[in-house]
């Protein structure tokens, strides 16, 4: 008996089920998990698929013109369907809604969303009551809608129901919980062939131009029409100039060469441009002055088409100070000045802002004699076309470039011809080789806000990009004379399309 009962003890035939037997809760419990661990996370990745996927069909609409708020809810709601699983309402598609258009937090379907003017600066800080005046965008649609840079979507937390008996763990007392997902994508609107200047806006102050702003001004005629003279000396007024950094280098030669080219190779941010510091009168004369078929800079690559500009020796090419006006109006003279641009006495924007009111009369007499005016430019009052209207009739008065009708070559009574001297070399052919292209900047509120234009800046906010017309050469080394003629976004008229470079993107 005793032998067989040591035989028994050290028998270890069947251990391996004793052993399955007690690491089985384990082994099943371990099991378990990964595949709870397995289902969690395909919930977790179908929610935040689908935030992402409903914040970057909004934020692809918002660039800041009026209804942007309604075609942001139409995307999300009409471009995007995803599915989800594991959840505990099992299978199911998560849809949005199109509540309106007119509330700047809203909720439809399965998500909830906000449109954001800024986002927190890390992504540790979420938006609460306490802070979201400094993220949300303005409650009143139409400021809003500008001011909207990004989107916030949340997706309704879903129920999640686990396998692991969680109730076995410390504290554990409940298998289920919710899982939600945020995501944040932004409009990022940029241009391309831009040249390295930013002007501060001139209608940012509206108690200094009759109540206009950059908006109306784009939209209206007689405002357009309003000469402005950017003055680039130092100071960060309305109506000033100064210059971005250029990606090939910030010198003298970099910034003429620049300002000379017809085709700048560089791109800005609406996000924020970077300034670049320094005055640099004589490349910007040289640069500027080259597109008027003046010998003044080694970096054109060409003049405009029309380079019309009251000269009397129009035909030599010579540099800016060898230029010879024509004193007589009656004769022969450029794109006029507003009248108090004349005088001196301009009282908007510090006395440089005109009113609109150049005698474009006396300047189709003079450079036109044989021809009667035509009906296309026929306005009077607030109906008087702008300097750059006439500048483009007289490049294609039928709107048709294949029918070559420009009348460029027309002889003023003194004999200038609008065509550019044989030695500026081959003129460009575009019609715009006359705009002058930049990035507009709310100077004011940015010192208010405590930015000193001093030095370089980075990632100074644009307010809009914007294109103007420059009327006549620059005489005095500093002051460019110009008109506004478009803006990108809300007031633009669409002819800055080609330069745009707008994305949707993720930032959260």
């Amino acid at each position: 008996m005793l032998r067989t009962i040591r035989a028994f003890w050290h028998d270890q035939r069947g251990i391996a089920l004793v052993l399955v037997a007690v690491t089985l809760p384990a082994i099943v419990g371990f099991s378990l998990l990964v595949i709870d661990m397995s289902r969690v996370n395909n919930l977790q990745n179908d929610l935040q698929k689908a935030a992402d996927s409903f914040s970057l069909a909004g934020a692809a609409e918002l660039d800041g013109l009026p209804g942007s708020w309604a075609r942001a809810e139409r995307a999300m709601a009409t471009l995007v369907d995803n599915e989800s699983n594991f959840s505990t309402s099992g299978r199911f598609i998560l849809t949005s809604g199109q509540p309106g258009g007119t509330a700047r937090c809203n909720t439809a379907g399965n998500i909830s969303w906000c449109f954001l003017k800024a986002i927190p600066p890390t992504d540790g800080i979420r938006i609460t009551a306490a802070n979201q005046a400094s993220y949300l965008a303005d409650a009143t649609q139409a400021v809003g809608e500008d001011e909207t840079r990004f989107i916030q979507v949340k997706v309704t937390p879903e129920g999640f129901g686990t396998l692991f008996p969680v109730s076995f763990l410390p504290g554990g007392t409940n298998h289920s919980w919710t899982i939600g997902a945020v995501s944040t994508a932004g409009f990022t609107s940029g241009v391309c062939e831009y040249t390295p200047v930013f002007m501060c806006n001139p209608y940012e102050d509206t108690t200094i131009t009759g109540g206009v702003t950059l908006e109306q001004a784009a939209q209206t005629r007689q405002y357009r029409r309003r000469q402005i003279k950017l003055r680039g000396d130092g100071s960060y007024l309305p109506g000033n100039f100064a210059f971005l950094a250029s990606p090939f280098g910030n010198g003298a030669n970099e910034l003429e060469k620049m300002l000379a080219d017809s085709k700048p190779q560089n791109c800005y941010s609406r996000d924020g441009v970077d300034t670049e510091p320094g005055q640099n009168a004589g490349p910007v004369e040289n640069g500027i002055n080259s597109r008027f078929g003046i010998n003044s800079s080694n970096y054109s690559d060409g003049p405009a088409v029309n380079v019309r500009k009251g000269a009397k020796n129009w035909d030599q090419y010579v540099k800016s100070n060898k230029v010879d006006y024509e004193t007589d109006p009656t004769k022969g003279v450029g794109l006029e000045r507003d009248s108090c641009q004349i005088a001196g006495n301009c009282t908007m924007m510090g006395g440089r802002m005109g009113a609109g009111d150049w005698n474009f009369a006396r300047y189709w007499a003079a450079n036109h004699p044989t021809r009667a005016v035509p009906a296309a430019l026929s306005g009077t009052g607030a109906n008087l076309p702008t300097r750059y209207e006439t500048y483009r009739y007289e490049l294609d008065p039928d709107g048709n470039p294949a029918t070559n009708d420009s009348i460029v070559g027309d002889a003023s009574v003194g004999g200038e011809k609008g065509n550019p001297p044989a030695g500026a070399g081959t003129p460009i052919s575009t019609p715009d080789r006359r705009l002058l292209y930049g990035a507009i900047l709310d100077c004011n509120a940015l010192q208010a806000s405590g930015l000193k234009f001093s030095g370089r800046l980075t990632g100074i906010p644009v307010r809009r990009f914007a294109s103007f017309f420059i009327t006549e050469p620059i005489r005095d080394g500093k002051d460019i004379f110009v008109e506004l003629v478009d803006i990108t976004g809300k007031g633009g008229n669409g002819t800055l399309d080609n330069y745009l470079r707008d994305e949707a993107q993720l930032y959260r």
